[in-house]
């Protein structure tokens, strides 16, 4: 993986949107600007005691004076988000890295369909703002629990008006929004985007395909999911270190490498940011994770070792 430039910022303003999210204003520390970055970019954000979490950037990719995130503060945290909300306070200087965009947007494209769901709207409100800019047609889709849930709702009506479209949930809290309206007409040329919980991207993104999107106009970016470590165990034979592993049931191949004092770079241990990819020598990956493309996981030369496993009894990795 390359290396990002890390970068000292400084926490300008803190605002709380519906008592879970946070919204921060990050400027340079050294009043130089800000790296420019894309809509739908995001950066790493070291927090505390080694612990890394990816954010996107929620501000216009225009205004390279300050960079703008919204957080979740996630009641299963595992420490980054809870973390943010006791210790980010106005004036605090915290380290970045300089911005990645893994859900750019297609500038090709005529139309936009962009989707929110909860605090996945913050590279939805930065894309909002390109098309803007450019002047191409775009709806914004942003389901939330109820009218007083998520972030940025007032700053969507005043700049994009009637270009954004809330969605709320019913009694039986299901969300109001039917992606197979909102997505229709079908349109080579029209491109939707999704961004949200695990089981809120996979709905949408099986709706997009029956109603005929095709895979190149179906993008979209989990901010969390859900790893499943289960399988038979197997073997990894480390080819640097020399080194064979025993991975156990229900054991990450991550957790086995540590246990054997083999140091591997991770953030999320989601399978969404990437940190952790390693190169396959030999054997075939069972791909778990949701950063890869699909035509990176046919090659079978990359894995995600914080949560995909091995369909063959042992693995060679390069590490």
């Amino acid at each position: 993986m390359t290396n990002l430039e890390l970068i000292d910022v400084v926490i300008d303003k803190r605002e709380v949107h519906s008592d879970d999210i946070v919204i921060l204003d990050l400027v340079s520390k050294d009043g130089k600007p800000l790296p420019p970055f894309e809509a739908g970019a995001h950066v790493d954000v070291h927090i505390t005691g080694g612990i890394i979490r990816q954010y996107s950037l929620a501000g216009d990719p225009a205004e390279n004076s300050r960079y703008r995130l919204g957080i979740l503060n996630d009641p299963n945290s595992r420490g980054g988000s809870a973390a943010v909300f006791e210790m980010f306070l106005p004036g605090k200087t915290i380290t970045i890295s300089s911005p990645k965009n893994l859900f750019p947007l297609q500038q090709s494209a005529t139309k936009s369909i962009l989707i929110a769901g909860g605090i996945g709207i913050t590279p939805i409100l930065s894309m909002a703002y390109a098309l803007k800019a450019a002047g191409k047609p775009f709806e914004v889709h942003y389901c939330l629990r109820n009218e007083s849930a998520g972030g940025f709702k007032q700053e969507l009506r005043e700049n994009f008006g009637e270009n954004v479209h809330f969605h709320f949930n019913n009694e039986s809290g299901l969300t109001s929004m039917k992606p197979q309206d909102v997505l229709q007409p079908v349109d080579a040329n029209t491109h939707m985007y999704v961004c949200g919980p695990t089981g809120f991207l996979d709905w949408v993104l099986t709706q997009a395909a029956e109603v005929g999107y095709q895979s190149h106009q179906r993008h979209y970016e989990f901010f969390s999911a859900e790893v499943d470590t289960q399988g038979d165990a197997f073997e990894v034979h480390c080819a640097k270190s020399q080194i064979d592993i025993k991975v156990l049931e229900g054991e990450s191949i991550a957790t086995a490498l540590k246990k054997a004092g083999i140091k591997v770079s991770m953030s999320c241990e989601e399978g969404v940011c990437g940190t952790c990819i390693t190169d396959v020598l030999d054997g075939t990956p069972d791909h778990r994770d949701h950063f890869l493309t699909d035509e990176e996981k046919e090659d079978n030369d990359q894995i995600a070792v914080c949560c995909s496993r091995s369909l063959t009894p042992s693995i060679t990795l390069d590490i």
